[in-house]
């Protein structure tokens, strides 16, 4: 342990300059950052998500988006994970701001995609670098990108992409529905529901039986992980007992069981997301801080927050008060918003943390460590625009 913490310094260069400029920023503002409008927070993560994405042409990975900004490594490649999922962030922010932009830029997502399908149907895994390998839960991202140009954008392309993946899901999944091949660490995982998610809807799309009935297989399993209290066992990225699952991977599995559960108007997978969803809502801290991780039993010892994972939940209880109407849980919403919104570093002067999102909060926090990562801006942005499209509906009533 010790080791590992003095490497700290050396592999975050932390005697950068501006290094220590967002880590100071850091310690003397925790009070946070002015509470703005959401269509100005909004505008300020979509124009950080830009410039992730400018900041990859002339390079091989062209048209995707950088996995976002880190103390190691400066601006990173293109990830064809979060890149895909991002394309149905862009639309649907090109359709509320009237940036048409957006469009052209999810076209590009999806173009950069479909060149870096393998043969198989699988995407690659991680940046796609040599030697990397696809992975169940990063194919699964990348299909719901595929999904959303199918149908929102006439690409039947994407919807034969999709099919193609969806297939090579099926050949590594076991008899009882879950994935333990082609898996991040070579572990099942109970968050890879967002994965069946997306092979549902493709299965859907394309009238393809085989794909679906795969998916609720998935979601069956998930089902068995599933505690008295509404928490996930398999749920982390590591093996089970060895660290309590970060709230981002919490959101991930109860974020594709209500989505499989809406779509399949099953109320087993519906209720199973909501006892969650009510449950992390029961521990939110007032101040919207909710920690970094959560046990068995909801509780944690975490010094930090994982700003992601704030962002899912909230937009997983505003999907549950429009569909479920549980009215009970927007203070819920409006908490997690307003710290969000105080972590979210809006500048106007285009460096990399203007409008970004960090992994944690403090940014010394383990998920993420000293990093900006793409995903933390995409579900802020869902997020703040599902907060808004709650509002628009509230007000036409």
């Amino acid at each position: 342990m010790l080791k590992k913490l003095l490497s700290v310094p050396v592999r975050y260069q932390l005697w950068r300059p501006l290094h220590w400029q967002l880590i100071l920023a850091d310690l003397f503002n925790r009070g946070g950052q002015p509470v703005r409008h959401h269509l100005t927070h909004l505008h300020g993560t979509i124009d950080w998500l830009c410039r992730a994405q400018d900041v990859r042409v002339g390079h091989a990975d062209s048209g995707g988006i950088s996995a976002g900004w880190s103390f190691e490594d400066g601006w990173l490649p293109s990830y064809p994970e979060t890149s895909g999922y991002i394309v149905e962030t862009f639309l649907d922010a090109a359709a509320l701001l009237g940036r048409q932009e957006l469009v052209t830029r999810a076209q590009r997502i999806l173009d950069w995609e479909l060149s870096i399908q393998l043969d198989d149907g699988a995407f690659p895994g991680h940046f796609g670098e040599q030697g990397s390998h696809p992975v169940i839960f990063n194919t699964g991202q990348i299909m719901h990108g595929m999904n959303a140009g199918h149908e929102r954008l006439g690409r039947t392309e994407c919807l034969a992409a999709a099919v193609r993946a969806g297939h090579w899901m099926l050949s590594k999944q076991d008899d009882d529905g879950c994935w333990r091949r082609s898996v991040h660490n070579g572990i099942p995982h109970t968050y890879n529901s967002r994965s069946a998610w997306a092979l549902l809807k493709t299965g859907l799309l394309a009238d393809d039986r085989a794909l679906r009935d795969g998916a609720i297989r998935n979601l069956d399993w998930v089902l068995t992980q599933q505690n008295e209290a509404g928490w996930f066992a398999t749920n982390g990225f590591t093996p089970e007992g060895h660290a309590a699952p970060f709230t981002h991977t919490i959101a991930y599995a109860i974020r594709g069981l209500l989505e499989s559960g809406l779509l399949l108007d099953d109320e087993r997978y519906i209720n199973a997301a909501r006892r969650a969803a009510c449950a992390v809502a029961a521990v939110l801290p007032v101040d919207g801080a909710l920690p970094g991780t959560l046990d068995q039993q909801w509780q944690s010892d975490s010094y930090y927050v994982c700003l992601t994972g704030v962002a899912q939940m909230s937009m997983i209880w505003s999907r549950l008060i429009r569909c479920c109407d549980e009215q009970t849980l927007q203070p819920a919403v409006d908490r997690a918003l307003h710290y969000l919104k105080r972590h979210q570093r809006l500048k106007q002067d285009g460096r990399i943390d203007d409008g970004a999102i960090a992994g944690s909060s403090p940014l010394w926090g383990r998920y993420s460590m000293f990093e900006f990562p793409n995903w933390a801006g995409k579900f802020f942005a869902d997020a703040l625009m599902f907060d808004l499209a709650a509002s628009a509906r509230s007000k036409e009533q």
